[in-house]
């Protein structure tokens, strides 16, 4: 029996999920749960590193034995070292605000155009280059101390054994590395001033990168959601997949990346997967407008698990009111129940005023989102889906996987729940040899995980409401995901 230990980190909260695989027998049960609490520190919003390490540790400990461990979290965000190896300072997250203005501030330097045609990734203020930009701009003394960057799932990799690595598919999303090759962009790090030195050795996913204590460690896909791809299970031709958590994350896989014009106007983003396959896909805020919403009510005194917001919004009237959920106020921490009373209010639609109309108006925004978000991977691959994968937490929320069946007017396969930390674990399976490749462990999955089917209900109604939703979309003025 092999016993792999998987971190993975949320927006909220990390995991430790502890796997024991034994002749296509997978038994995976939650060892240790801690909160991931970024907090204002010197000025920004960042990371709590040595709270989180603290915690690695302790879920190791809880683990006992194990072969092997790995580590995936969102994209994006870096931590800096210095010439002695030491952090310069906890990890910016990427919802701060430094990066306000820094998209404009690039294009002075390289076009819109030049940077897609170069990276293949759906330009967002959020992303490395861009908070690279930033430091530049207020803290070029920080950047010349600084003699590695490491993306989070390498540093915490990093801390446990001194690899200094770089894993490709947190690299993909970092607007700086060639999407075509799998190498780092060098027309791109001249333009912006990017010193080489500053980036680790690429390695594969399923790299073993060093030991702890005589558990492999191993770089499985950093990005969270390759690891969500990577289980899931067992995709027939034609469909397309929903990595459904605080983001949203709509997608297809492809053998070549799509670097069109129409492409980058479209907002899709190319990045690269654990089994080396182009993930083409859409960012969408998830998870985080329903997330937020109970959080500003907690705020307020009213304490509603999330079942009981799935009834209210079940109670509330269908399709009267919709939002963007990638506006830019949208993003931010704070009340947004009363953003989107605002968004309505702007675009002339009926307000929602209770808890139940608010979370029914997100829920069926994100349903109409991402019937937007499949009619564009189709325009831009050519591609007919025949269904859509959704995994992740999003799979447990019924009633959105219902409305998205009825919207896209496409079956609903919903599930594995798990499948960031199982895609880690399988990864880590392939990396020991226990596993052929990662199709024979999307097989593993399909055979031993519960996946839920929704069928396509009210097609007509939705149609209606998708005319009315490009129109406020219009009306808006926002453009796609963020």
């Amino acid at each position: 029996m092999k016993r792999v230990l998987a971190f993975d980190f949320g927006a909220s909260s990390g995991r430790a999920i502890l796997a024991e695989y034994r002749d296509g027998d997978l038994r995976c049960q939650e060892v240790h749960r801690f909160d991931n609490q970024p907090r204002q520190s010197e000025g920004h919003f960042r990371w709590n590193f040595a709270e989180l390490m603290a915690n690695v540790y302790l879920g190791m400990e809880k683990a006992g034995p194990f072969e092997s461990v790995g580590f995936d979290t969102w994209g994006v965000d870096f931590g800096l070292l210095d010439e002695g190896g030491h952090l310069l300072g906890d990890p910016v997250h990427y919802r701060d605000s430094r990066t306000e203005g820094m998209v404009e501030l690039a294009r002075r330097i390289l076009s819109e155009e030049q940077l897609y045609a170069a990276t293949g990734n759906q330009i967002m203020p959020i992303n490395t280059l861009f908070q690279l930009l930033a430091l530049k701009q207020s803290q070029p003394e920080l950047l010349e101390r600084a003699r590695r960057l490491l993306f989070m799932p390498d540093l915490f990799a990093y801390a446990l054994c001194g690899a200094e690595v770089c894993e490709t598919t947190i690299a993909s999303t970092s607007q700086m590395l060639d999407v075509r090759t799998g190498g780092w962009s060098q027309p791109v790090l001249d333009a912006f001033g990017i010193p080489a030195r500053l980036l680790a050795p690429r390695v594969d996913s399923g790299s073993v990168v060093g030991t702890y204590q005589g558990a492999r460690v191993i770089a499985v896909a950093g990005h969270d959601t390759q690891c969500a791809v990577a289980a899931m299970p067992a995709p027939k031709p034609g469909a397309a997949f929903l990595s459904c958590g605080t983001w949203s994350l709509l997608g297809c896989e492809l053998d070549q990346p799509v670097l069109t014009e129409e492409s980058r106007a479209l907002a899709l983003s190319n990045e690269r997967g654990a089994n080396g396959r182009v993930n083409y896909l859409k960012n969408i805020i998830g998870l985080w407008l329903v997330q937020e919403s109970r959080r500003q009510w907690q705020r307020e005194g009213k304490d509603y698990s999330f079942s009981q917001l799935e009834q209210l919004a079940l109670e509330a009237p269908p399709l009267q009111n919709f939002i963007d959920p990638d506006a830019p106020e949208f993003t931010p921490p704070g009340d947004i129940p009363g953003r989107v009373r605002d968004f309505c209010r702007r675009t002339g639609q009926p307000v929602p005023e209770t808890v139940g109309q608010v979370t029914r108006c997100i829920y069926e925004s994100l349903a109409l989102k991402y019937r937007f978000a499949l009619t564009q991977l189709s325009r831009a691959t050519g591609q007919s889906f025949t269904a859509l994968h959704i995994m992740g937490g999003g799979a447990q929320a019924k009633l959105l996987c219902r409305m998205t069946a009825g919207c896209i007017g496409l079956p609903v396969l919903a599930g594995p729940v798990e499948a960031t930390a199982l895609g880690n674990v399988l990864i880590q399976l392939v990396a020991l040899g226990e596993l052929a490749d990662l199709e024979e462990g999307r097989a593993l999955i399909a055979r031993t995980q519960p996946v839920g089917r929704y069928e396509p209900e009210d097609t007509a109604l939705w149609a209606d409401a998708f005319h009315r939703y490009q129109a406020i979309l219009n009306q808006s003025a926002t453009k796609g995901g963020i």
